[in-house]
């Protein structure tokens, strides 16, 4: 199985700060912030990673290299201008081959450990397996609507969610996943959009998920880069004084 960390984007809303580094490079407390997602992955028992980002491809391969110094073994894809996480994630099938994906947001934090869900996946005979959360304002986000043991649906960014089930940026696939994506067609953000896989899976009643009991966020604005700091400076046990 191989890991995917998708690390590209512009970072727009980190400005100025992105105008000369690349977000996921960004401190989250005491780490770049790339480090959650590739140590999410390792701790999984997936060693094998490809990083897909943009024009600052060389930033991550100096501080990342050949991903040794985090037990990883790292490969790059470089993805030009802003297609969408599902074209991102196309980029990756040279290095995935035949194998199955997990692929995460590269400003993604989960408190949950991942490996009972990657191995729930592995079990999978075939399919997708999606990560949800209920969250306060789920117009924000993918929003999925759930049928007892199934996925009925995802809407991306609705205005009006029938569910507070936010879908977060953990993405497990088997191989297939790349027909689906060269299948896609761009939306009205001119971007492939990976609401559109997983939508492709649940019409063939194969999309499964798990709902997270730990906290999960972005780190890609500055109030949650901020939330995302805090809250893993707490999981580590340390003390705010005034």
């Amino acid at each position: 199985m191989i890991g995917v960390v998708l690390a590209g984007g512009h970072g727009t809303r980190l400005a100025p700060m992105t105008n000369v580094v690349n977000k996921h490079l960004l401190d989250v407390f005491d780490q770049p912030m790339v480090y959650y997602p590739l140590q999410a992955l390792q701790r999984s028992g997936i060693t094998d990673v490809v990083l897909v980002t943009g024009a600052e491809i060389e930033q991550f391969k100096t501080l990342l290299g050949d991903g040794s110094g985090l037990g990883l073994n790292i490969e790059y894809a470089q993805q030009d201008g802003a297609g969408g996480i599902a074209q991102a994630l196309g980029l990756t099938q040279p290095h995935v081959g035949d194998d199955a994906l997990v692929a995460i947001l590269g400003d993604n934090l989960f408190q949950d450990e991942l490996a009972p869900y990657v191995q729930t996946f592995r079990e999978q005979e075939r399919g997708a397996r999606i990560l949800l959360k209920q969250v306060a304002d789920a117009r924000r986000f993918g929003v999925a609507t759930i049928d007892g043991d199934r996925i009925k649906k995802i809407e991306e960014k609705p205005q009006n969610p029938e569910t507070d089930m936010a879908v977060t940026g953990c993405y497990m696939y088997d191989n297939r996943v790349f027909d689906i994506i060269s299948t896609l067609r761009p939306s009205q953000r001119g971007e492939l959009e990976i609401t559109d896989v997983n939508n492709t899976y649940i019409a063939a009643g194969e999309l499964q998920y798990d709902i997270l009991n730990g906290w999960w966020t972005d780190a890609g604005t500055a109030p949650s880069k901020l939330k995302a700091s805090i809250l893993v400076a707490l999981s580590k046990g340390v003390t705010f004084h005034a």
